[in-house]
Formats: structure tokens, C-alpha cells, sequence
């Protein structure tokens, strides 16, 4: 019944996050403001979060209420708690006793080992945060070891709404078995003039997401985008006038044609195999339409996130991206059905299961396995089972039927072939080339220059995940997602036109990979962020951080390597359109 219970709620919840009793953010005087304790966990590793009186701390009722909170927040971790600890609107309150707590060897030890590692814990009051450290170490004796007995809070408002809350931890007090120690709490209200609006702005870190380093790095990559294009429009109509006028000459003696042909350029020569079906048809089906899926996904989210601040609420980013998700997914099957059946495919619904359940399963396979770690460890991070069949119910009911109408439409609509040049029935040898040539080079070195464009956002990105700062900055990510998606498209560009240029027409997987390896280079840089720029420990966090990892950049390589398809895909339809195809 619990269960039950739970999941009705979480699916309420999804489509509404606020409370009753704190939605409109409003209060009279001496109206009761809830103070909601949140979660503990050890400073240096943000995901390993736990319930809030996994410590002895003491509890004012066996059964305290719960706020039951969005899907993104329960995957966030949080689990809010009514404390009932007594706060009314506008009235101070001097020092009062929150309860008696009596210290046993146990208690002692779970306190001396939170304190060794760092443990700090999360309050919220009218959704603004607080946060405070368990206790802290004797600096001349390491031994000893003082946990915070009183909390001070100030809270800040205008009018009827709630501003900001601050909490300060005082009176340390040595750990000692069979000591009883008083924990109390004092609140102090203070009016201020800073409108409700602005009240999240104290949690942004302005000085740096908004640091010079950041604007020269957006600078520095539009610049690389206008050189790169520029280059490439220019080295490759240069390239390809040439060759098209090669071609044209008719009045030319064979002997000079060919002798012209075998020297400068060799991509006429592979018109007949060039649109030939590639390998595994519905493996590159499946991953252009995610592909394509998820492109759109980030650009709506970005937008939506610029347009109503989602960075506000605590999980909205979260539940906004899997619920955008689910309803996008017109779009893989659109794509995928269309690639799929241009190109001759018969099992249209092996293509159209693939399409809606690859990345999907990617995701639910690294989630997995994290949580059953997490629920090992007894963590917050562990996802309940109502939030399992919340997202279940999304994919099954939104997200598959989408992917099915798309795939349907999409082979309706876009699915007859449109070739240029005929595909000759005998494949043509491909010679051998130098070896910055094939295709493995092309395809690794393909990611470099993109991957130098999202670099410092990165730092940005990763730095506001894994250290408790709040991203804000979305008109910063939208630059420099375009960005990353021109330069894309013109490095696979380049890389294709080199591949047909040495004979070589498997260009269709050698594209893909060549833009999806910037997420391999991605993920190497997260490994020296990880060793370098956090003081991360335990597997526990370990294996949170390179899960997490993996599955943001299974999800860019997808999505970067869908982008260099469609882009080569364009092109090499434009060049051959324009030669005379035997």
C-alpha cells in the first residue's frame, strides 16, 4: 500500500512539484513556517547523501511528515522531513531547546566519524536552503572532536514572503560518552527590500560564471567557428570547382583526364559505391535518430531553462528533461525510419524497437548498477521503486508511442530513396592510403577541434555539478552548443571529403565516430578533473562520478555523431548531385 501510495504521489508530483501549504509563498503573522531537514553526507562527495537521521540526531516525532517532491528532486536525492521544530512567521524565538540528546559510546562514534569526514547537512524553509557542517575537529588535538549543539537562524523578509535564511552553528561541544547535551535553536527576523524575485540571486555565484575567463572562452570558440567555416567553405569550393571543371572537360585526350584524376582527386571515382548501405543499417538508424532526438532535446531544454529559470526549483531541470524527452520522440523515429527505409530496409519494426529503447536502456543499465550500490550504502541516491514505474510508465506510454508514430511517418514521408548516382552491383576495391587516411584516424582526430569548443564550458558544467554551485548561465550553454554543433558538422565535413578523396566510400559509420569521438575526449577530461580539480574519495562516489560521466557522454557522442551524419550526409548528396553519374 506504501508503494501504492507512493506512486500516485510521484506521479502528481511530476507534473506538479509545489506544496499546498508553501505554494503561493505567502504567510500572516505567526503563521507556522515548516523547517524541512533534507540530507548528510560527506562535503567532498555530493552524491553520497544520506538520510538526515541516519546520525543520532534527535527526533521530535517517530512519524514526522514527508514532502513528497518532483521526479527530479527524488532522483536528486532529496527527502524532506518535517523537522517540527517550531518557527512562526515575523515572531523571534530566543534560545530554545530543541530536545535533550544523551551521548553513548555509539552516538559518540557515528558523530567522530561524520566529523572526520566532513559531514554537512541540508535544511530547507519555504524551498531556500541552508547548510551547516555536523561539528568540527580540535585544531591542537585531532582526537577530540566538537559537534555544533545551536543553530542560528536568520531569516530575511518583505512584506508576506520569505527572502533569504541563513543558519549559523555555535556552541561546540566535546564528544564524550555519557554526556547530555542541550541542542537548541534561535530565530531572527529581519525585514529587508530585496523583492521576491531576486531572492534566488544569492546562491548564484556571479564572480565565476561570469568571470572574464568565461567570456573569452565563448570569444575564443565564435572565433574558431567563423575561421573553421570559413576554411572549410573555401579550401572545399576551391577543391570542388576544380574538380567539377576536371571533370566537365570533354574535349580533354583520356590520357590527360585520367592522369588528372589519379593525381588530384579520386571521390568521382567511388560515385557507384559511395551511397551504398552501410553495416548495420539498423545500429546506425537507431543512433542517428537518438541522435537527432536528443539535439532537439538539449536546445528545448536550454531554451526552456533561459525563458522560466528552472534553475530555481530544486530537480526541475531534471524532470523537464526526461518529461521533454519522452514527448521529443516523434522526432528518433522520424529520423530513424526515414535513414532506415532510404536505404532499403525491410525490418522497419526491429529498426523502430531499437530507436526507442537503445539509449534508454544505455541509461537504465548505468543506472542500475549505481543503485544497487547506492542502496547498499543506504543512500539517498538509491531510487525508489514508485519513481522506477513513474519512469516506466513515461516510456511506455509517451515516449514508445511517439517513437512508433514517427517511425511511421517517417517512412511514409521521407523513406523513398533519392540517390544522386546509382549503386553499382560489384563493390569497388578501396585502395590502400597513407595512414592519417583511414578511417580509425579520421574518426579519432575527428573530435579534437570540437571538443576544443565546449572545453572551458565544461570546467563550467562540471564544476556546478560536482561542487555545489548553482548553473545559471544558460545563455552561455545555447553559444556554445551551436557552436559545438557547427564546428561539428564542418570537421566531419572535412573528414569525409578526405575519405572519399583517397577512394575510401565507407563513410557513413567513419562520420558518425569521427564527431562522436569528442565525447571520448570528454570523458578523459573528466578523469583529470576528477584526480585534479576534486577531493573525491570512496568507491561509493567513484563509481557515482564516472556513472554519471558515462552516461552524459554516451549521450553527447550520440548526439554529436547523429549531427556529423546528417551534416556529411548533406553534403555528399550535394557533390554528386552535380557530376554526371554513369
Amino acid at each position: 500500500m506504501r508503494s501504492i501510495v507512493g506512486f500516485l504521489l510521484l506521479v502528481a508530483a511530476t507534473f506538479s512539484s509545489a506544496s499546498a501549504s508553501e505554494s503561493d509563498h505567502k504567510y500572516r503573522a505567526d503563521e507556522a513556517v515548516t523547517l524541512w531537514v533534507n540530507k548528510v553526507g560527506p562535503y567532498n562527495n555530493p552524491q553520497e547523501t544520506y538520510n538526515y537521521y541516519s546520525l543520532p540526531f534527535c527526533k521530535l516525532s517517530e512519524n514526522p511528515g514527508h514532502r513528497w517532491g518532483g521526479l527530479g528532486e527524488v532522483l536528486g536525492g532529496n527527502e524532506l522531513i518535517d523537522s517540527q521544530i517550531e518557527i512562526k512567521f515575523l515572531r523571534n524565538v530566543d534560545r530554545s531547546t530543541i530536545c535533550t540528546l544523551e551521548l553513548d559510546a555509539s552516538k559518540v562514534q557515528q558523530f567522530t566519524d561524520a566529523i572526520e569526514n566532513t559531514y554537512w547537512f541540508e535544511f530547507f524553509i519555504d524551498d531556500l536552503p541552508l547548510w551547516g557542517f555536523v561539528g568540527e575537529t580540535d585544531k591542537n588535538n585531532e582526537n577530540k572532536h566538537y559537534i555544533f549543539t545551536h543553530k542560528d537562524i536568520s531569516v530575511r523578509y518583505n512584506a508576506d514572503r520569505i527572502i533569504h535564511v541563513n543558519l549559523t552553528q555555535q556552541s561546540p561541544k566535546l564528544l564524550e560518552a555519557g554526556k547530555v547535551l542541550d541542542m537548541t535553536y534561535s530565530v531572527k527576523w529581519v525585514e529587508t527590500n530585496i523583492t521576491f524575485a531576486h531572492r534566488f540571486d544569492v546562491y548564484l555565484d556571479y564572480p565565476f560564471f561570469e568571470h572574464q575567463i568565461h567570456w573569452f572562452s565563448i570569444f575564443n570558440s565564435f572565433m574558431m567557428v567563423i575561421f573553421l567555416t570559413g576554411l572549410v567553405s573555401m579550401i572545399l569550393m576551391r577543391t570542388l570547382r576544380n574538380d567539377y571543371a576536371k571533370y566537365a572537360r570533354e574535349d580533354d585526350d583520356i590520357e590527360t583526364l585520367e592522369r588528372d584524376v589519379n593525381e588530384e582527386s579520386g571521390w568521382k571515382l567511388v560515385h557507384g559505391d559511395v551511397f551504398r548501405t552501410p553495416r548495420n543499417l539498423v545500429l546506425i538508424s537507431a543512433f542517428v535518430g537518438i541522435g537527432a532526438q536528443l539535439a532537439t532535446l538539449v536546445l528545448l531544454v536550454i531554451v526552456l531553462a533561459i525563458v522560466g529559470m528552472l534553475y530555481i526549483g530544486r530537480g526541475t531541470i531534471t524532470t523537464t528533461f526526461i518529461l521533454c524527452y519522452a514527448l521529443t520522440s516523434f522526432i528518433s523515429g522520424y529520423v530513424s525510419g526515414g535513414l532506415y527505409s532510404r536505404n532499403g530496409g525491410k525490418n522497419w519494426i526491429q529498426a523502430m524497437i531499437l530507436t526507442a529503447s537503445l539509449f534508454p536502456f544505455m541509461c537504465f543499465s548505468i543506472g542500475l548498477a549505481l543503485n544497487t550500490i547506492a542502496i547498499f550504502y543506504r543512500s539517498l541516491a538509491a531510487i525508489p521503486f514508485g519513481t522506477m514505474v513513474v519512469m516506466f510508465v513515461l516510456w511506455a506510454f509517451i515516449s514508445f508511442p511517439l517513437a512508433l508514430l514517427g517511425t511511421v511517418v517517417g517512412r511514409n514521408w521521407s523513406g523513398s530513396p533519392n540517390n544522386p548516382c546509382r549503386v553499382k552491383t560489384i563493390p569497388r576495391p578501396i585502395p590502400e592510403k597513407k595512414w592519417y587516411l583511414t578511417p580509425l584516424v579520421v574518426a579519432i582526430m575527428g573530435g579534437l577541434l570540437p571538443f576544443g569548443s565546449i572545453f572551458i564550458e565544461m570546467y563550467f558544467v562540471f564544476t556546478s555539478f560536482w561542487n555545489y554551485k548553482v548553473y545559471y548561465v544558460y545563455g552561455f550553454m545555447l553559444l556554445v552548443f551551436l557552436i559545438l554543433l557547427i564546428v561539428t558538422i564542418c570537421v566531419t565535413i572535412v573528414g569525409t571529403y578526405f575519405l572519399l578523396n583517397a577512394e575510401n566510400y565507407h563513410w557513413q559509420w567513419t562520420s558518425f565516430f569521427s564527431a562522436a569521438s569528442t565525447a571520448l575526449y570528454v570523458y578523459i577530461y573528466s578523469i583529470y578533473y576528477y584526480h585534479v580539480k576534486t577531493k573525491m574519495s570512496g568507491f561509493f562516489q567513484t563509481s557515482f562520478y564516472f556513472g554519471y560521466t558515462l552516461m552524459f557522454c554516451l549521450g553527447l557522442g550520440i548526439l554529436c555523431g547523429a549531427v556529423g551524419y546528417l551534416g556529411s550526409s548533406l553534403f555528399v548528396r550535394r557533390i554528386y548531385r552535380n557530376i554526371k553519374c554513369d
